[in-house]
């Protein structure tokens, strides 16, 4: 592997141009595909396996051209304090808002509430609802206005209105503003690390370049694979992220090379022989983490995943070409000032030394046996000078990570406590974890959604802003309207229903809905309670006539959701921590770390999820993040946390401890292998994990309180993991452990393949390079050979 990807990196550096014009005309093909391409349609969400989904479908399938999918529209009146929307001029002016409601080209009908009973029972609030002929996503701008105009109609005669509903929602998710914040905290963090604008640009370059063309690949791919607007939200996410930190990890290895004296076509291979190999096996466990996503049987999910997963494959694929190109075209710049000036007087005595070498050739006064010889390594008089320039980057001299490995070798046992403490407590709010799908409930105050589902529950009650939907299929039975009866009557006598719709038939007269308003809000336990108590009486409330029904709608969807979730998640973390733990044994060659990385993880996701809960279900510090309304969290959130989180975890377990298993292998003692992967990763490590914090936490910004609820997810975790488990409790592990950390038994080594992420392959390959190649490589700097 190492030396597959050392070839790979100096083949990169020297074809640079060709390697640039290469993703330069895939990021062309792709975007002007995407630009004939039709665009993405907002895909129907669908769990196979629950009942509220064979509910959905039997309606789709008994109700041909009814518009089930159809957007529609709340537009909610309120009458002045102490008036009745049936006085005669509000009554008025909402049926002239009514009459302007249905003016517009998508409108299919609008239902006065004044002839449907659409009217709170102490009269001050109505409402009309507007079915559109189309999906939400493809309501226009130009309909949205209409209701917009309508209620300021309505306004101007004295009433409170507003309007909610599927039509009304624009759509939400990523709008430019959190990827600015994410790549200008990026490029701060960049900058304070290298030292040099070049070198803290190539990473952004590279991550925007990765970014265009999964995005744009999106697109073209979403009507053949079915893909959705959201779909690609992910694979942004991620794709930005790692994009960043794997460019970060190859050119700081690379900085690291020149330091130790290495012409700068082979520091780039050799930077992409060591950090490039573990760029492969970290993008490995998060393609392993999110392919893992179709196991829980969701398909919108599978394909987020899959998608997010495509990102991270092109974001290792450029670290490992385009990275190594693009330095070849600026191989000193990425070097911080005062290296870069060693490296320019290296250079120059580099050029003297070959001159003076030349000479000698011709004059006959160097033998050297009839062989070719590349004097590009000879680099011993300019070494010195690239080491004192960055002490930082590779040599033996301390710095913050080594001085903070050697406090945690000193106090293992406290460190170790104090981590899993720590994270212990902020789990523990976990275990009264709540899944839901927040709705209107929980936008913000100042959203006309917001109010209007707030005013639908005055009026009506809380239960009005949740009504449950039953299906009933009398295909067997003698009496189908008879059947129907008994089963609304039954549900209409359990604990907890305010009313039932009259139930309305199909054509054929075999299938029957009604809908069925509970006491309680949609989000209330008792809610749940009450479909629980529903369908466990099913058997019951069945007996007798020949009929069976489902129950569906918001609430009854959501309890399916979080328990296929529910169910889901263990198999989900069997499945990706076993594959990870088998690809870790392979990179370390260790039976105890890779089952201490997924220990870890657990913790990081588990403390996670707790302060998740924290903030967005009982609102500690809910202000400081715009959290208006707390509520349940979203049902598909641990799924989501678990599998992106585990393959970060696992990115920064590989940075750092590969570099400990490297100084290992290469004869240091287990606690000063701590200490070198320490000084050689810590610093790249805390800019990586800063870097990924910022991505994500820029989502917090967004007003989709899902959004919100992720990045704010995702930014925590990526802290605690990269911060406590992998900076203080692993070093305090390994400590713990000393040279068991890194036993195998033998009869496994025998088993698995060698894959060299150390590069020990590499040690003996500049020697060998420099006389006893056949056909060295150039370097641009380096352009003299001697031949006898």
């Amino acid at each position: 592997m190492a030396t597959f990807l050392y070839r790979l990196g100096r083949v990169a550096f020297r074809r640079r141009g060709y390697v640039a014009a290469m993703w330069l005309a895939v990021l062309v093909a792709v975007g002007l595909g995407a630009l004939q391409a039709p665009g993405a349609s907002d895909e129907e969400f669908s769990m196979p396996g629950i009942e509220s989904q064979k509910a959905y479908d039997l309606i789709q399938e008994r109700f041909p051209g009814a518009a089930a999918d159809g957007a529609t529209a709340q537009v909610v009146f309120v009458a002045p304090d102490g008036q009745k929307v049936t006085a005669t001029a509000n009554k008025k002016a909402i049926e002239e808002a009514v009459d302007a409601l249905g003016d517009g080209s998508q409108v299919a009908v609008v239902a006065d509430p004044f002839d449907v009973k659409a009217v709170g029972k102490d009269g001050t609030t109505a409402y009309a609802t507007v079915t559109y002929k189309v999906k939400s996503s493809e309501v226009t701008d130009a309909s949205r206005t209409a209701v917009e105009k309508a209620a300021d109609q309505a306004r101007e005669a004295g009433l409170t209105v507003e309007a909610g509903g599927s039509a009304m929602d624009s759509g939400g998710g990523p709008g430019g503003v959190a990827e600015i914040i994410g790549i200008s905290v990026a490029a701060v963090v960049l900058l304070v690390t290298f030292g040099s604008l070049v070198a803290a640009g190539l990473p952004l370059l590279t991550a925007i370049l990765g970014v265009g063309i999964t995005m744009f690949t999106i697109t073209i791919l979403a009507t053949t694979l079915g893909l959705s607007t959201s779909t690609g939200t992910l694979a942004m996410m991620l794709g930005l992220a790692v994009g960043i930190d794997y460019a970060l990890f190859v050119v700081s290895r690379y900085r690291e090379e020149r330091a130790k004296g290495h012409a700068p076509e082979e520091a780039a291979g050799l930077a992409v022989g060591t950090a490039g190999s573990a760029v492969v096996f970290a993008g490995l466990t998060v393609v392993i983490a999110l392919a893992g996503l179709t196991v829980v049987g969701i398909p919108m999910l599978a394909k987020m995943g899959l998608t997010a997963a495509g990102a991270v494959v092109v974001g290792v694929a450029i670290a490992l070409t385009v990275v190594p190109a693009l330095v070849g075209f600026w191989p000193n710049a990425v070097l911080p000032g005062a290296a870069r000036k060693g490296a320019e007087r290296v250079g120059n005595a580099r050029v003297r030394g070959r001159v003076m070498l030349v000479k000698r050739v011709v004059a006959g006064k160097k033998a050297v046996g009839g062989r070719r010889v590349r004097t590009g390594d000879l680099t011993t008089a300019g070494s010195g000078a690239l080491g004192k320039a960055t002490p930082a980057e590779g040599g033996s001299r301390d710095n913050r990570g080594t001085r903070w490995a050697r406090f945690v070798l000193r106090r293992p046992i406290p460190v170790l406590l104090l981590g899993v403490v720590g994270l212990g407590a902020l789990a523990i709010p976990m275990t009264q974890l709540e899944l839901g799908m927040p709705g209107d409930e929980a936008k913000s105050t100042s959203t006309t959604e917001r109010r209007a589902y707030d005013a639908l529950a005055e009026g009506f009650g809380p239960g009005f802003n949740g009504p449950l939907t039953i299906v009933v299929d009398a295909r067997g039975a003698d009496d189908a309207n008879a059947a129907v009866s008994t089963i609304s009557q039954k549900i209409a006598g359990t604990k907890g229903v305010v009313s039932v719709a009259t139930p309305h038939f199909n054509d054929a007269g075999d299938t029957a809905v009604f809908t069925v308003t509970p006491s309680t809000s949609p989000t209330d336990e008792k809610t749940k309670t009450l479909v629980k108590a529903i369908r466990s009486e099913r058997s019951a409330i069945e007996s007798g006539g020949g009929a069976s029904f489902e129950v569906t709608g918001a609430t009854a969807l959501n309890i399916d959701i979080a328990g296929k979730v529910q169910a889901a998640l263990v198999p989900y973390l069997i499945t990706i921590v076993g594959l990870a733990v088998v690809l870790l044994l392979v990179v370390f060659r260790s039976v105890l770390v890779p089952l201490k990385a997924a220990l870890g993880f657990l913790l990081s996701v588990l403390a996670a999820l707790g302060a998740v809960v924290l903030v967005f279900q009982q609102g500690h510090g809910a202000g400081v993040f715009g959290v208006e309304q707390t509520g349940p969290i979203m049902s598909l959130m641990p799924i989501f946390l678990v599998g992106i989180v585990f393959g970060l975890a696992m990115d920064y377990e590989v940075f750092l401890v590969s570099r400990m298993r490297e100084a290992y292998v290469h004869g240091e003692s287990a606690e000063q292998a701590i200490v070198s992967g320490f000084r050689n990763s810590a610093r790249v490590v805390v800019a990586a994990a800063l870097i990924m914090i910022a991505v994500f936490a820029g989502f917090i910004g967004e007003s989709d309180s899902m959004i919100k609820m992720i990045g704010f997810g995702l930014a925590t975790a990526v802290l605690l993991d990269a911060f406590v488990v992998r900076m203080a409790i692993v070093p305090a592990v390994l400590a713990l452990l000393g040279d068991r950390a890194w036993w195998l038994p033998k009869w496994l080594d025998r088993l698995l393949p060698r894959v060299d992420v150390e590069g020990e392959a590499l040690i003996r390959r500049p020697a060998e390079a420099t006389v006893g190649d056949p056909h060295p490589d150039p370097a641009p700097d380096e352009p003299v050979r001697a031949r006898v």
